[in-house]
């Protein structure tokens, strides 16, 4: 069976969960998208921070968080993992279209050829 489109798929920001039909551009990565929005956020970010210390900069983390909001934000989160998962699936029937063996995709992921069938190759 050969890959599905990723042009099929509703696409959201995995950054901030918004549809791409809540944005006005959604730019893809591999497997990720950052919309028009979280883009300008960035570039504030950058900008404010350019004299100091090179540092990750996390914008709402949980230790700052209420268990309200956290429960809030869980389910986009899910929904962009769901997002990022479909990718992959996409990425490794593409290899799998061209013959890549599942040793060669195990091996790429960082996990055995016999997970890797076991997780992407639809058969039980």
């Amino acid at each position: 069976m050969p890959a599905p489109s990723l042009a099929d798929q509703a696409i959201h920001c995995s950054f901030c969960a918004k549809a791409e039909t809540e944005v006005e551009k959604v730019i893809a990565g591999p497997g990720v998208y950052i919309c028009n929005e979280c883009v300008g956020l960035c570039h504030s970010i950058l900008a404010s921070e350019a004299s100091k210390p090179p540092t990750a900069t996390e914008i709402h983390g949980p230790d700052s968080m209420t268990d309200e909001q956290i429960l809030e934000l869980l389910p986009r989160v899910a929904l962009v993992s769901g997002q990022v998962e479909a990718n992959l699936r996409v990425w490794v029937v593409r290899l799998r279209d061209r013959g890549v063996t599942w040793s060669r995709i195990g091996a790429a992921l960082g996990m055995t050829r016999q997970s890797a069938w076991e997780r992407f190759s639809g058969e039980e």
